[in-house]
């Protein structure tokens, strides 16, 4: 005769077990380690933009989660769909596991994201579930209609996430994160201006390894792919990280450059001359508004 365990026996089990993984969550969030949620519109955007600093933020032991607000599903030149969706969304499980971060993409479809109420909604889930003491995103004045609306409903969210009767289903946040925009090229209104600056010579092995991760986008173009192009990478694995470093690791160098002033500022003239490659960002005024004093303590890169 088979051992049929007694209900209430397998009830407190269960119970113990959900208590266990709460207090698990509890820790996490009262470890006095920074919360971090980088909001990229697409499968590849936050690990293009700030898988340095993300990397530098869980070296430390800070808790840190890329979240693609679209699926990414028609973001590649010869397939789309469901199995794009799936590649892309492993693509970037893949670059997180390498950073040491959290991953989630959301149910969106690539190019059909637009700033309506049920996506403000689920943002500030996102962020408040998060705990978030820090989100960071792309600026609302960009080339992509789903960068731009990005951008968008991260900024309404920034104020709605500590207001209690908005999505009362999920716990509003006691105190506004700092909200951050990534470096861009636009001058149109304004041109993006950085106030904070962070290099990442010391792991931009790290976050190319990442970008690595990610070859549906990095090897074959992604949306603005073709056969030239794809015959134009190289094949063999050494060949592509060569060609990632020469292309991405040069777009993190021209960074460095352009903000050049503002690396001395902070890691003083020997170091700030000297940096290489850097990620740059800028304060949206929504959030909370960060004294100097409290960034060097939200990036806490800049000791000797």
């Amino acid at each position: 005769m088979s051992f049929r365990p007694p209900v209430l026996l397998m009830c407190l089990s269960a119970c113990v077990a959900i208590a266990t993984s709460a207090c698990a969550v509890r820790a996490a969030e009262s470890d006095g380690k920074l919360r971090i949620v980088c909001f990229g519109a697409h499968p590849d955007d936050a690990e293009f933009k700030a898988a340095g600093v993300a990397a530098k933020w869980a070296a430390l032991g800070h808790h840190v989660k890329f979240v693609s607000v679209t699926n990414g599903d028609i973001g590649h030149w010869q397939i789309a769909g469901g199995p794009l969706a799936v590649r892309r969304a492993t693509e970037v499980k893949q670059a997180a596991k390498v950073l040491g971060i959290e991953s989630e993409v959301l149910d969106i479809h690539d190019g059909e994201l637009l700033p309506t109420l049920e996506n403000r909604r689920a943002i500030t889930r996102v962020i408040r579930n998060w705990k978030a003491d820090i989100v960071m995103s792309h600026r609302p004045n960009d080339y992509h209609p789903d960068h731009r609306y990005t951008g968008v409903l991260v900024q309404d969210a920034a104020f709605m996430v500590t207001v209690p009767f908005f999505c009362p289903d999920t716990p509003p946040l006691v105190n506004n994160p700092a909200f951050f925009y990534y470096s861009d090229g636009f001058l149109k209104p304004n041109p993006f201006t950085p106030d904070v600056i962070v290099a990442i010579d010391d792991v931009l092995d790290k976050k190319l390894e990442a970008v690595h991760s990610l070859p549906s986008q990095v090897y074959e173009g992604g949306a603005s792919g073709s056969e030239k192009f794809v015959a134009d990478i190289p094949k063999d694995d050494a060949g592509r990280r060569a060609w990632a470093l020469k292309v991405h690791g040069g777009r993190y160098a021209a960074v460095a450059d352009r903000f050049r002033d503002a690396l001395v500022k902070w890691y003083g003239a020997d170091r700030g001359k000297a940096a290489k490659y850097a990620e740059a960002f800028e304060i949206c005024e929504y959030g909370r508004k960060p004294s100097a004093e409290e960034l060097k303590k939200l990036f806490p890169f800049f000791s000797p």
